[in-house]
């Protein structure tokens, strides 16, 4: 029962770090694509880049320009709000001290970030790559 009710917390916690880091994510995101450059008051603006397409673009040499952004955005923040779940919820779970939870957190981080947008860059090469 001890298992069960511990795969029940987990699950909960994730579910609901996922869904709201998901909605903070995608919504910072999508006003830095909707920013057009300017101020109310026609003053230009610097334009601010979303790191992880220009990290995508850099890395896996694709064509900014054929891009569907809004779609983009849509799996980074998904990709983000997993990893930000997973992490959180596993170091929640773990009773260890504060050192080994930060060490594990930091390997996991790394790990699943690399990994996943590993992953999405090579889908969208080979998406680009079809067109």
């Amino acid at each position: 029962m001890k298992y069960e009710e511990s795969l029940l917390i987990f699950l909960t916690l994730f579910i609901i770090i996922f869904i709201v880091d998901y909605f903070f994510i995608n919504k910072r995101k999508l006003k830095l694509l909707n920013n057009n450059g300017t101020t109310k008051k026609g003053k230009k603006k610097k334009v601010k880049n979303i790191s992880e397409i220009d990290y995508l673009v850099a890395k896996f040499k694709l064509d900014k320009r054929k891009l569907n952004k809004e779609n983009m955005i849509l799996w980074i923040s998904i990709i983000n709000s997993f990893i930000i779940s997973i992490v959180s919820s596993v170091i929640i779970m773990f009773p260890f001290k504060i050192m080994w939870q930060l060490l594990i957190a930091f390997v996991l981080l790394f790990g699943l970030i690399y990994s996943l947008y590993e992953i999405y860059g090579s889908y969208l090469k080979r998406k680009e790559d079809k067109k």
